[in-house]
C-alpha cells in the first residue's frame, strides 16, 4: 500500500555526514562527545540531582565510554544526535544536549538535556537547547520538536520556556523515576515559531 505522504526527512540529513559543531554565539559550543569525556560525565552521573530526574546511572567511566560510542553509532544510524556542551574557549563540560526519538518520516524528535552542577543557574541549557532547536528546525528541516521534563521540575520548564517550547499539556503518569510515577509537561516547537 503506497504512502500519500513523502517522509519529512530522510536518513541523509545524518548519515555520512560529520555531527557540526553548534555555537550558541554567547560563549558556547556543541561539539561531538570524545572518548575523553567519560570521566567528566562520570562524575556528572554521580549528582544526586541527576538521579532524581534520570532514569539512568553511571556505574564506572568504561561505562561511559560505551555510551559515547554508542552516541556516535547512533548519529550515523539517524536514531539520536548527542552534543557535548562546552566552554567555547576552555572546551570545560557543561552539559549535554540531545535529539532522541527521532522519527524522520514524520519529521519529529524529543529534545533533551542536562547539565553539570557548576554550569545550572546560568542559562546553560537554556542557550544550548534555544541553539540545537534552531538547527534542527531551520538547517536540517524537522517539523517539530518535543520537549518532556517531570512537571515536579521546575528548573526543567523554565529552561523549556526560555528556550522557546510552548507548554502543551501534561501527560498523567507518563515515566517512572526512582522514586515512582511521574507527570510530565510536554512542551513544543514547531517549524515558523
Amino acid at each position: 500500500m503506497p504512502f500519500l505522504i513523502s517522509p519529512v526527512l530522510t536518513p541523509k540529513v545524518f548519515t555520512g555526514r560529520p555531527q557540526p559543531i553548534l555555537a550558541t554565539g554567547d560563549g558556547l559550543h556543541l561539539r561531538r562527545w570524545r572518548s575523553e569525556d567519560a570521566a567528566a560525565v562520570f562524575e556528572v552521573f554521580q549528582d544526586p540531582v541527576m538521579h532524581q530526574w534520570h532514569a539512568r546511572a553511571a556505574d564506572s567511566e568504561e561505562e561511559v565510554a560505551g555510551w559515547v560510542r554508542d552516541w556516535h553509532q547512533a548519529w550515523e544510524e539517524g536514531r539520536e544526535a548527542q552534543w557535548a556542551v562546552v566552554d567555547a574557549d576552555s572546551d570545560r563540560l557543561l552539559g549535554r544536549v540531545a535529539l532522541r526519538e527521532i522519527r524522520l518520516d514524520d519529521g519529529m524528535a524529543e529534545v533533551a538535556y542536562w547539565t553539570v552542577p557548576a554550569a545550572r543557574g546560568r542559562g546553560v541549557a537554556a542557550r544550548a537547547t534555544t541553539t540545537l532547536a534552531r538547527w534542527a528546525l531551520d538547517e536540517i528541516g524537522f517539523h517539530r520538536l518535543e520537549l518532556l521534563h517531570a512537571v515536579r521540575n521546575e528548573a526543567s520548564c523554565r529552561v523549556a520556556s526560555r528556550s522557546g517550547f510552548a507548554l502543551e499539556g501534561t501527560k498523567r503518569s507518563a515515566i517512572l523515576h526512582p522514586d515512582g510515577w511521574h507527570d510530565m509537561h510536554l512542551h513544543a516547537r514547531v517549524r515558523g515559531d
